[in-house]
């Protein structure tokens, strides 16, 4: 989904990270809550103009936004039908585009984005990407999608551009550490369960809480939970010996005692590992570490195995190459 905004002087209180920080241009990761701290969704934020901002994330939040944002001075709206995105991800993505006549990208940094004007046609190109390689995004009016889609492709043809499913875009998600709602944590206004919500301290983003800013949703149950540091959860990477991939598998303490489980895992083509991202409870991640198997199941010549598999926990991402960071990036 996408969403327009044009705000003056509001915003601050419905985000992680504060809004007013973010340049003219520029884009940053970011998620927001509920009253109780209890996350909702992520995505990335883009400061498009002075008082104007787009918000891209994977659930419909119109109410919640409207709602949060009623007696301040902002306007929003959802444009997701009146945007087109192409995401174009791999270590050759900045020669395609260069070959697409998009060269001034050059200078693009991470996180920046720019307009550039092509045969009458206005789009926006991003230095971001939900893989963990050099990547960009191209931001358009739908009917000049299709357009756009005929010229990478051409333009892409010497390096070999290929479309890609779920599936491989997954595998490269899970590679960057990347977490994706309803799959690595449930949104807590759709949680059936109350246990099932999480929060940023327990998904890992409490990075991002700028406690500085003043008042924000949920500040005081965030602030109580980092000064007892009552988080029942950890969101870890782990490392699992063989090549099985391990998802939606449980995590045991010694093989005896239940202590987590996996929400994504795939066996990584880019570092040839068996990886995986996971929710274990505290204080698991820091207690008996290396006590951690993962149980499998997997099928061997028509009848299922269950095995025993040791995980270690590791630092996320994955995989980071440091073209990805790269400013100009290298051409390939």
């Amino acid at each position: 989904m996408t969403y327009d905004a044009l705000v003056v002087g509001a915003g601050q209180m419905l985000f992680l990270r504060p809004m007013t920080g973010l340049p003219v241009g520029a884009v940053h990761y970011t998620a927001w809550y509920d009253d109780m701290g209890k996350i909702l969704d992520d995505g990335t934020l883009f400061r498009v103009g002075e008082h104007e901002y787009r918000l891209c994330c994977q659930e419909r939040h119109l109410p919640w936004l409207l709602d949060s944002a009623e007696g301040m001075s902002v306007a929003i709206a959802d444009v997701t039908d009146h945007v087109a995105a192409l995401s174009l991800q791999g270590p050759c993505s900045f020669s395609v585009l260069r070959a697409a006549g998009f060269g001034a990208v050059e200078t693009l940094e991470p996180f920046r984005a720019m307009n550039i004007g092509a045969d009458g046609i206005d789009i926006l190109i991003s230095r971001t990407g939900f893989t963990g390689d050099l990547g960009y995004e191209l931001w358009t009016a739908p009917e000049h999608a299709l357009g756009l889609w005929d010229l990478l492709f051409s333009a892409g043809a010497p390096w070999g551009i290929r479309p890609v499913g779920s599936q491989a875009l997954d595998i490269a998600r899970i590679e960057a550490g990347f977490i994706v709602t309803n799959f690595d944590f449930i949104p807590a206004d759709q949680a059936v369960r109350e246990d099932r919500a999480r929060t940023p301290h327990e998904l890992g983003l409490a990075w991002m809480i700028d406690w500085d800013k003043g008042h924000f949703n949920g500040r005081r149950a965030l602030l109580a939970e980092k000064n007892s540091n009552s988080s029942r959860w950890a969101l870890v990477g782990l490392d699992i010996e063989g090549n099985v991939s391990a998802e939606h598998s449980l995590i045991y303490d010694n093989r005896n005692r239940e202590v987590g489980h996996i929400t994504a895992a795939a066996w990584s083509p880019a570092t040839k590992r068996n990886i995986a991202i996971a929710h274990l409870r505290r204080p698991s991640d820091t207690e008996r570490p290396d006590k951690l198997m993962v149980e499998v199941y997997v099928q061997r010549e028509l009848q299922y195995v269950k095995l025993m598999l040791k995980a270690t926990i590791c630092e996320r991402p994955f995989f980071s190459p440091g073209r990805r960071r790269a400013t100009p990036p290298d051409a390939h």
